[in-house]
C-alpha cells in the first residue's frame, strides 16, 4: 500500500510540532506532543497514557539523519491532552483542531519544504494550487455569508415570535384603530397601570405624537409612515375642524408589546411623576 508520509512542521507558541499524513491522516511525533504538554519524562508519558492500538513506529528524517520514531495518532495525541496538567493544553487542542486538523486532511495552509520548491519551480503547479486555494477562500466566505444570513433570519424571527407571545397574553385589543383613551384600558388590564392624559403624555415624550402646540397630540409623520397611527379630520356642530389620533392594530401590538417588555418603564416613571405632583 502506498502511504503519504511526507513530514510536515507546525509552531504552537515557539513549540515544533512534527505531523506525518499517512493514509490522509494526521501522525504526530509523540515526543514533540509530550513536551509541548509539559510531561518531564516523554517516554514515560506516552507509555502511560496511549494505548499501543495506537502508537506505532516510523523513519523520519531528523538533525541526526533518519532515526525510527514513536509517533501516535489522532486518538492518542487526544489521550496526552485530557491526562496533561497544563492549563495550556485545553488552547493546545484548540489550535490542533481549528489548524493543524484540517491542513492535513485538505491541505490547507501549510505546506512542507519540497511541496514549496516543486510549486516554485512548476509555474502549472503553482497556477493549479492558487486557483485551489481561491476557490476555497471563495466557497468558505459564501459559507460563511449564508450562515450569518441564517443566524439574522433565525434572531429576527426568534424576535417577532417573541413579540406575539407578549401580545397574545394581552387579554384584548381590537383588529381596528382605536383611540389613545381605549389603548390605555388596554394596557392597564393587562398590568400597566396608566390613565388616558397620561399615555398621551409617555407618547408624546416618546416621540410618537408630536408635544408642538400647533400639533398637540397629532402623530409624528414617520410614525403614520410606519402604520402605528392614523388621523381622521372632523368637525364640530359649530363647523370647528379639529383632528384625532387613531391606534392601528400595528400601533397597539407594537405600544402593548414595549409597555409589557418594560421598554417604557423609565418614561413612564416620568411620567407618574409629574402627574402626582400636578
Amino acid at each position: 500500500m502506498k502511504m503519504n508520509n511526507e513530514l510536515q512542521l507546525f509552531d504552537f507558541e515557539n513549540n515544533q510540532i512534527r505531523v506525518l499524513k499517512i493514509n490522509n491522516e494526521p501522525w504526530f511525533v509523540g515526543k514533540d506532543l509530550a513536551n509541548v504538554l509539559g510531561y518531564s519524562n516523554t517516554q514515560k508519558a506516552i507509555r502511560d497514557h496511549i494505548d499501543p492500538d495506537d502508537l506505532r513506529g516510523e523513519r523520519i528524517v531528523t538533525p541526526s539523519g533518519k532515526q525510527m520514531t514513536i509517533i501516535t495518532n489522532e486518538s492518542g495525541m487526544y489521550s496526552l491532552i485530557l491526562s496533561s496538567k497544563l492549563p495550556s493544553a485545553k488552547k493546545f487542542k484548540r489550535w490542533v483542531t481549528s489548524e493543524v486538523l484540517p491542513a492535513i486532511r485538505e491541505d490547507g495552509a501549510y505546506i512542507t519544504d519540497n511541496k514549496a520548491m516543486q510549486l516554485m519551480s512548476d509555474p502549472q503547479e503553482l497556477g493549479n494550487f492558487l486557483l485551489t486555494i481561491g476557490n476555497r477562500v471563495k466557497a468558505l466566505e459564501a459559507e460563511k455569508k449564508e450562515l450569518k444570513d441564517t443566524n439574522a433570519k433565525q434572531a429576527a424571527k426568534i424576535a417577532r415570535d417573541a413579540d406575539d407571545v407578549v401580545f397574545a397574553k394581552a387579554i384584548r385589543y381590537s383588529h381596528h384603530a382605536i383611540p389613545v383613551g381605549e389603548l390605555a384600558e388596554i394596557l392597564t388590564q393587562n398590568g400597566f397601570v396608566i390613565g388616558r392624559n397620561q399615555l398621551f403624555q409617555l407618547l408624546r415624550e416618546e416621540k410618537y405624537l408630536s408635544s408642538f402646540n400647533h400639533s398637540w397630540n397629532v402623530p409624528m409623520t414617520q410614525m403614520v409612515k410606519r402604520g402605528l397611527f392614523r388621523i381622521t379630520h372632523n368637525l364640530t356642530r359649530d363647523g370647528r375642524g379639529y383632528s384625532q389620533t387613531w391606534v392601528t392594530p400595528k400601533g397597539q401590538k407594537h405600544i402593548i408589546n414595549k409597555a409589557l417588555r418594560g421598554r417604557f418603564d423609565d418614561t413612564y416613571q416620568k411620567v407618574m411623576v409629574s402627574t402626582l405632583n400636578v
